[in-house]
C-alpha cells in the first residue's frame, strides 16, 4: 500500500520500518531481520485494528475515497463474463464517467451499469473523476430501457462524488437527465439492484441507486451533500466537514438504520483497497443474493416494492 490516510500516518512509519528492514536483508548476506520485522508487522496489524475499530464518519470518507480502493470497472473484470460495452447516449456523445453493458453474472445475464473514477491521472481525467455529464445520465437511462424490453435484471455500481456541474453540463440539461433516470429507475419492471462501492454524492448517486435492493460497503458514504459542501453553506468554513459529516448520517451503519441501505457488506480490516479481491468477491456475493430475493417476482410487484422501499425510507432509526 502506497497511499495512507492522513490519521493513518502513525502505522506507515511501522509498516515502512518494516518494509525497510527486509529491503536491507535483501541486500545484505546472511542478514537476519524476520524476528524483528514479524514484531513490527503485529505491532503495525493491532494499530491496524485500533484505528479501524471505531472511524467516525470524516474518517470514513476519507476511506471510501482512497485512490486505491477498487472501482467499477475492477468489479465488471473480476465478477462479471462476457461483458459487452455499450457506449453513448444517441443524443450527444459517450461519457466516460458511466460504463455499462451487457454482462453475465454468476452466468445470469444482466445489465451492469456503474460510474468510473480512474485509478491514476490519465485515466481519472478520462473519467471525470466519476461526475457524470447529462449524456452519462442518458445513457444509463438507454440501457435501462434496453434491460426492461429484454427482461434482464440490473445491476448499478455507485461510486461519484456527484454529478458534474460545469456550464456545458447544465446547458444540456443536467438536472432533468437525473431526474429522469431516477424516474427510470423507479419505472422498469425488472430488478434494479445497487452497490455504493465507494461515495455516494447527491443525486448523480440517487440516480443509479433509486433501486429494489441497496447495499453499501461498509467503510463506503452515501448523502445528499459532500461534508465540505455542506459546511460550506452552514458554516461558511469548509474546514467544519468533520462535524459536518456527523450531522449529514451518510455512514453505511446510519443508512441501515433508516432504511436507505438494506445490507451492509464487510471489508477487510483497513479498507477495501487493501485485500481487493476479497472485497469484489464479497460484492458479488451480496450481489447474488439480492437478485435471489427478486426473482420471484413479477414486474408490477418489483415496481411497488421499490415504491414501498421509498415511501418507508426514515419511518425507524431516527431517534437512534
Amino acid at each position: 500500500m502506497t497511499n495512507y490516510l492522513d490519521f493513518e500516518k502513525p502505522l506507515a512509519e511501522i509498516e515502512g520500518k518494516a518494509e525497510e528492514l527486509r529491503a536491507m536483508a535483501r541486500t545484505s548476506d546472511g542478514m537476519d531481520v524476520e524476528e524483528e520485522a514479524g514484531a513490527l508487522d503485529r505491532k503495525a496489524e493491532a494499530m491496524l485494528r485500533d484505528l479501524y475499530r471505531n472511524l467516525t464518519p470524516w474518517r470514513k470518507c476519507q476511506v471510501a475515497r482512497h485512490p486505491e480502493r477498487p472501482h467499477c470497472r475492477d468489479y465488471i473484470a473480476q465478477l462479471f463474463t462476457e461483458y459487452t460495452p455499450l457506449a453513448g447516449d444517441r443524443n450527444f456523445a459517450d461519457d466516460h464517467a458511466v460504463m455499462g453493458g451487457l454482462a453475465r453474472l454468476a452466468d445470469r445475464p444482466v445489465m451492469v451499469i456503474g460510474h468510473e473514477k480512474g485509478h491514476d491521472t490519465k485515466s481519472r481525467i478520462a473519467h471525470n473523476f466519476g461526475m457524470a455529464r447529462p449524456e452519462g445520465y442518458r445513457k444509463a437511462i438507454r440501457l435501462m430501457d434496453m434491460a426492461d424490453r429484454f427482461g434482464l435484471p440490473v445491476v448499478t455500481l455507485v461510486d461519484t462524488p456527484g454529478a458534474y456541474p460545469g456550464k456545458g453540463a447544465e446547458e444540456r440539461g443536467q438536472s432533468e437527465a437525473i431526474a429522469r433516470a431516477t424516474e427510470k429507475c423507479l419505472q422498469i419492471g425488472v430488478p434494479l439492484v445497487s452497490v455504493i462501492i465507494g461515495e455516494g454524492g447527491s443525486g448523480g448517486a440517487v440516480a443509479f441507486a433509486s433501486a429494489n435492493r441497496v447495499a453499501m460497503l461498509q467503510h463506503s458514504v452515501y448523502s445528499v451533500i459532500s461534508p465540505e459542501g455542506c459546511a460550506s453553506i452552514l458554516w461558511k468554513d469548509a474546514e467544519k466537514m468533520r462535524e459536518a459529516a456527523e450531522a449529514l448520517r451518510l455512514t453505511a451503519q446510519d443508512l441501515a438504520r433508516l432504511g436507505v441501505a438494506d445490507r451492509i457488506v464487510d471489508e477487510p480490516l483497513g479498507g477495501a483497497h487493501r485485500d481487493t479481491e476479497a472485497t469484489i468477491t464479497a460484492v458479488g456475493r451480496a450481489l447474488e443474493a439480492m437478485l435471489s430475493e427478486l426473482g420471484a417476482k413479477s414486474p408490477a410487484q418489483l415496481v411497488e416494492d421499490r415504491r414501498r422501499k421509498f415511501l418507508d425510507m426514515g419511518s425507524k432509526g431516527l431517534a437512534a
